[in-house]
């Protein structure tokens, strides 16, 4: 007899303190403990969160924000620094799984920058590791294109955890390959603010509108609970922005807001929807709700014809170098036929590494899913 998992979710609706990496982390920490204590056994940060969404990328030409990516540039984190370190600890002490946006920094560049989220286990152990695939808009300015490897649902006790980040929800192969890996709770991320257009044009961008119809899509098609986070706009964005001046600052107080909350496998809203002000959004997941639905039409099942469609996604990790360490000059081997591996238009074989891929058929990640 399958068991489904019940519990209370928690969406974090809550700003950063602008470029400030070390606050930043302090008020993660503090709301992971204020969420566990409402009886939250996961909570979900916004986009960026470490240190903040470049906000300020789409507000004036980009010219004028070499200070502010500088900036970015220097309170941006690694996947295995101390700050990230601190968060899972956090989690550990509290039982619970955390999801937290961040901008990424690397030791191969002091400006090559990603989009990342990262899910964290009751343990501390870091399940899966996302850089968004591709960087919207202004952002590309800004933050790096990711890859394929952070595309995984993780098999765990609330069920399979699977999340995009803000506009990847749009895109529906990237959404088709978590449902492929049977993915029951969705995680989507938002920035507080996403201007389109000057203060002078009608038509700007409505995020809470935008936020809504992709939530709502996903959880209906999907039959999967959607928690929403995205975070305010605060004081300590509104001072990074002021010194680009009044029209950039009027832009970004003009434009529609972001919006959290909790969608069920319906498409329905089941939480509080947070907008202006912080706040926790809470809400009680039941997996056995996900089952009925998918009566109606389970797009990864019954409901599909994979024998017109096929997708495949290549989950290999990018890296900018491949080193070949301690071996010797080939002048000194002569190796075997036997040994030597295939090569693929003059390249060795796996050279790449290990490489996924999700075929068009239902197909779970193994169950042991988790990337260290």
């Amino acid at each position: 007899m399958i068991s489904y998992p019940s519990y209370k979710v928690a969406a974090a609706h809550v700003a950063p303190i602008f470029h400030d990496t070390d606050r930043s982390v302090l008020k993660a920490c503090a709301t992971i403990s204020e969420a566990a204590a409402h009886g939250a056994s996961l909570i979900v940060f916004p986009e960026g969160f470490i240190p903040g969404f470049p906000i300020w990328s789409g507000v004036v030409a980009p010219i004028r924000t070499h200070d502010h990516f500088k900036e970015l540039a220097a309170a941006a984190i690694e996947i295995d620094g101390p700050e990230l370190d601190r968060i899972r600890s956090a989690a550990r002490k509290c039982g619970v799984f955390v999801s937290i946006g961040f901008t990424e920094a690397t030791k191969a560049s002091v400006g090559c920058l990603w989009n990342a989220n990262v899910l964290i286990g009751e343990d501390g152990t870091i399940l899966n590791h996302h850089r968004k695939l591709v960087p919207t808009f202004y952002e590309k300015l800004v933050w790096a294109s990711g890859d394929g490897a952070g595309l995984r649902v993780v098999d765990t006790r609330l069920g399979r955890l699977g999340a995009l980040i803000c506009g990847e929800n749009t895109n529906p192969l990237a959404r088709y390959t978590l449902m492929a890996q049977g993915e029951q709770v969705h995680i989507s991320t938002y920035p507080s603010v996403y201007p389109t257009r000057p203060l002078e044009e009608d038509g700007n961008y409505d995020l809470e509108n935008a936020i809504r119809i992709r939530a709502g899509a996903h959880s209906f098609e999907a039959k999967v609970f959607n928690i929403v986070a995205s975070a305010p706009y605060d004081r300590t964005a509104r001072k990074a922005v002021e010194r680009l001046g009044n029209e950039a600052l009027a832009l970004l107080e003009a434009s529609p807001k972001a919006v959290s909350m909790i969608i069920d496998p319906t498409g329905v809203v089941i939480s509080p929807t947070l907008s202006a002000e912080e706040g926790l959004a809470y809400a009680d997941v039941d997996i056995a709700r996900c089952v009925e639905p998918k009566r109606l039409h389970d797009v990864v099942g019954y409901y599909n014809r994979f024998d017109v469609f096929k997708l495949t996604v290549d989950r290999t990790s990018n890296h900018p170098v491949l080193f070949e360490d301690d071996k010797p000059p080939a002048f000194l081997t002569t190796p075997k036929a036997s040994t030597v591996a295939p090569t693929v238009n003059g390249k060795t074989n796996g050279a790449q590494g290990h490489s996924d891929a999700v075929s068009g058929a239902p197909a779970l990640v193994p169950e042991d899913s988790r990337v260290e």
